[in-house]
């Protein structure tokens, strides 16, 4: 598994990757946003969000990310509704491993009966017989928590060997729980907060980068605010961009294994992101955003 620049079937910047025998664009998409507010419900204007779908599938795309938590329920369903039937080229990404409850919360899912229901939930909403990768999501909304992985792990692998499930990952996990995962299958990504100012998982990158495994960070940019950070902002007026370009273009030139996944409701900023990421960093820029995290 390794970076394929360049590559012929799209422009997005940072060419693509594979995770297992999947090929995505290392540039993709995150649906969360187009839920309601907290990621609660529908969205305010429904065909604004399936036209952001269409567009991110229209743009090259080739790597959304889902959970049937969001919502509940209600983006795996926009994105059948604006994709289905998908281009053999489009790969779903979706998670299991947490519930909504009626205060917005996201309690834990992990009993086996859980994680069978969210498979099964997950292939009728999206409208498939499999499903490209599934993440098991750990931990709660504080972040990853240590424990053990194996019930909910070996459920999925349980359900893969059922072909319900071509390829696994864990997301909001600990490096110890990406190893005990990695003792009982072989996983593609592991998908976990990561940006210019929270860097914990720097080795951890460079160890899954090493092994070929794709790491995507989530909330990109969450936690901290861009403009908060005068390095950041320094450079972002240096190179005439965002904050949020030059974040989204530090990442992918973080580690050839690093997707990502910036969430929108908007076509205009979803444009925005593509053409943002592209932005070349020199070693100058590099350098001086190494220190936002250190």
């Amino acid at each position: 598994m390794s970076e394929t620049t360049n590559a012929p079937t799209t422009s997005l910047p940072g060419g693509t990757w594979t995770l297992g025998d999947l090929t995505v664009t290392r540039f993709g998409y995150g649906a969360m946003q187009l839920a309601g507010p907290g990621v609660m419900g529908p969205p305010a204007d429904h065909e604004a969000a399936l036209t952001v779908l269409r567009e991110a599938a229209d743009l090259g795309i080739r790597h959304i990310d889902t959970a049937g938590a969001y919502g509940p329920r209600v983006t795996n369903r926009l994105i059948r509704e604006a994709l289905h039937p998908y281009p053999a080229s489009l790969h779903i990404v979706t998670k299991v491993g947490a519930d909504r409850d009626q205060h917005g919360g996201w309690p834990p899912a992990r009993k086996p009966e859980d994680v069978r229901r969210a498979v099964h939930e997950n292939l009728e909403d999206l409208g498939l017989d499999v499903l490209d990768v599934v993440n098991l999501r750990l931990g709660d909304a504080q972040g990853p928590k240590p424990g053990s992985l194996a019930e909910p792990f070996e459920t999925l692998v349980e359900l893969q060997r059922q072909g319900l499930i071509r390829h696994l990952g864990v997301s909001n996990a600990t490096a110890e729980q990406v190893a005990e995962a990695r003792t009982i299958a072989p996983i593609v990504c592991v998908q976990n907060m990561y940006n210019l100012a929270h860097r914990g998982d720097d080795d951890l990158i460079d160890d899954l980068a090493d092994e070929g495994i794709a790491y995507v960070p989530f909330f990109p940019l969450g936690g901290f605010t861009p403009l908060q950070s005068t390095a950041l902002s320094a450079v972002a007026a240096r190179l005439h961009a965002t904050p949020m370009s030059v974040a989204l273009a530090w990442l992918l030139q973080r580690s050839p294994n690093i997707l990502l996944i910036p969430g929108t409701s908007s076509v205009t900023h979803l444009r925005e992101n593509v053409a943002g990421a592209g932005l070349r960093l020199s070693d100058e820029d590099l350098a001086e955003l190494d220190k936002i995290g250190h």
